[in-house]
């Protein structure tokens, strides 16, 4: 009998943290959205505003330069506000974003104005769903992990890439179905604002169900509110396991000064060179102007949609295998691997290209490039994020590397448009002598943390 209200207890505790964590990825969710929702506006923005390919290029990207804000202060929120509220702030912040994109003119331009002042209203409103985005990328994986028990945080934490990713394929399906059947016209003045203003239902949902889940512990007792933080982690483990991991909390809250040097440089570069490296291998090229490579390609408008839809699938599949290995075969390996597939795809892609040769086989490689990708570099990077620094600095070490991040990416998308006019060819193999290094970098200079609790880390970067 005691044993069936034992495991009654350990699948109540196992729903509990699988419900908190579905919600704090909708902040995944989100993310993916707000980043891949201009792939099916991008060209319809380009025509309605009558912008030359630099101001296009920064047009496309500026939600990136929110992003890289987001990231930075995201620090300052999850320190101050705590991780729940902060989440809440992201919720509202795209929610507003969604609203302003779809009809910047909203109070200040006559609707249907294509002026100077409502393509600077329409870059705000990306930039504000930016900072949604930098809040929520930082946060929602930090969430996550300290709220995960050790053994399965991994997995947890690769659901919040798979959320992105969903989030990603979701809005891919919104942009096809506003636009399959619609004229170029329609579309260039209408389906461009749907597309954006369509965000604000997942936003709003986000905001509603944080409302009901906790803070995490480690905050929690950061705050000096350890009762609350029992109190949390009885729902999560056994009483007297969680008595044991209070202690071990409260262990390393005093350990350091909370300073970010705390534990030495090597643990912010190592943090800082894997989000740089994640977006170095260009992964958000293929996210961003995917319809636009497709159409180059020869595909017409509404397959070219339609492939973007394909390769979302592909995605998710191989999302999901990251997430079935990542706590039994390891961080490292995965990433190593991933590195080698992307680079392979990325230098068969640039020899395609420099031989004029397009057609199936590209898209093959395209294809085999975001699978490496999405079983290695999009969810193991989080996960090393969210996990590796200590319990008094990781709020903001994780903002630096966030932001490091974002930087990284805006860069490598805001000069995708001049560099694949430049020579596509040459493009191609950029990325892929990034992925070679990203792979040497993984092998010499990146821990394993399979397995170790976040009281452990410390511990590992003390040696």
């Amino acid at each position: 009998m005691a044993k069936f209200i034992s495991m009654n207890k350990k699948q109540e505790n196992k729903v509990f943290v699988f419900g908190i964590t579905l919600v704090a990825t909708l902040g995944g969710l989100l993310f993916g959205y707000d980043t891949a929702v201009i792939s099916g506006a991008e060209k319809a923005l380009q025509s309605y505003f009558h912008t030359s390919n630099l101001i296009h290029g920064i047009t496309t990207s500026s939600a990136l330069i929110g992003c890289i804000i987001g990231g930075a202060v995201s620090g300052v929120f999850a320190s101050k506000l705590g991780r729940r509220k902060s989440l809440q702030v992201a919720s509202v912040l795209f929610f507003l974003s969604a609203l302003g994109s779809g009809y910047p003119e909203f109070l200040f331009f006559k609707q249907g104005s294509a002026s100077l002042g409502v393509l600077i209203a329409f870059n705000i409103y990306r930039i504000i769903g930016g900072i949604g985005v930098g809040l929520a990328s930082a946060i929602s994986p930090m969430y996550i992990a300290e709220i995960a028990p050790a053994d399965i945080r991994g997995k947890l934490v690769s659901w919040n890439q798979f959320a992105i990713i969903f989030g990603m394929l979701v809005v891919y399906f919104v942009n096809y179905s506003i636009a399959v059947g619609q004229s170029i016209e329609w579309i260039n003045v209408i389906g461009w604002r749907r597309m954006f203003a369509s965000e604000a239902i997942p936003a709003a949902l986000f905001g509603i169900l944080l409302f009901f889940v906790p803070e995490t512990p480690r905050y929690l007792v950061l705050t000096n509110k350890n009762e609350k933080a029992f109190l949390v982690l009885k729902r999560i483990f056994a009483t007297d396991e969680a008595k044991n991991i209070l202690e071990d909390i409260k262990a390393t809250v005093h350990e350091t000064t909370g300073k970010v040097l705390s534990y030495g440089w090597k643990i912010l570069i190592v943090g800082i060179l894997l989000s740089v490296f994640q977006q170095f291998v260009g992964i958000n090229v293929v996210l961003y102007y995917a319809p636009r490579i497709f159409q180059s390609m020869g595909a017409a408008r509404d397959a070219s949609m339609m492939q973007t839809v394909v390769m979302g699938f592909v995605n998710i599949v191989f999302t999901l295998l990251a997430i079935l290995t990542v706590d039994k075969f390891g961080r490292k390996p995965l990433l190593i691997i991933g590195s080698i597939g992307m680079a392979v795809a990325m230098f068969a892609i640039s020899g395609l290209a420099y031989a004029e040769i397009i057609g199936v086989s590209t898209l093959v490689f395209i294809i085999i490039y975001t699978a490496s990708f999405m079983m290695s570099w999009g969810p193991i990077c989080w996960v090393l994020i969210s996990e590796i620094f200590p319990n008094t600095i990781r709020s903001k070490a994780v903002a630096i590397a966030v932001a490091a991040q974002w930087i990284a990416n805006f860069l490598v998308s805001s000069t995708f448009p001049s560099l694949i006019n430049f020579d596509p060819a040459f493009t191609y193999a950029l990325y892929g002598c990034m992925a070679v290094l990203s792979a040497i970098f993984v092998w010499r200079m990146v821990p394993e943390t399979k397995g170790k609790t976040l009281e452990e880390m410390s511990k590992l970067w003390k040696k």
